[in-house]
């Protein structure tokens, strides 16, 4: 058998290939300013964003070749008047191997609250 063809069944990644929220934080936020940081907010044009970060945000990623990692990734998008928001998440999952990164862009006009989970496929 062709070792091109081996089993490669892991059941931990390796030191190299696992989820560095830091990494991922860093990613988030130069996403997020590159994509609608110099934005004001209209809420016609506002619907389309989410999708353009997520969109965006899953093309870096990929770029980090974590191999064997699934990504889930939320985008939150608000208009800025004053009031508070929150934003609330469970999941359960292997606190050895997976985990999540997330950051927030706030403006005069709008908020956006993006998270990525990276969950490790055994």
């Amino acid at each position: 058998m062709s070792e091109d063809l081996a089993n490669s069944y892991a059941i931990r990644p390796n030191f190299k290939q696992k989820f560095r929220p830091a990494a991922v934080k860093t990613l988030i936020h130069d996403v997020l300013n590159e994509e609608i940081g110099n934005k004001k907010y209209d809420p016609e044009d506002s619907k389309d964003w989410p999708k353009l970060v997520s969109d965006a945000l899953l093309v870096k990623l990929k770029e980090l070749e974590l191999d064997r990692y699934k990504f889930v990734v939320q985008v939150v998008i608000g208009e800025q008047r004053g009031e508070g928001v929150n934003v609330g998440c469970r999941c359960l999952w292997d606190s050895d191997t997976d985990n999540f990164a997330q950051d927030l862009l706030m403006t005069d006009t709008f908020f956006c609250v993006a998270a990525v989970y990276g969950v490790f496929y055994y």
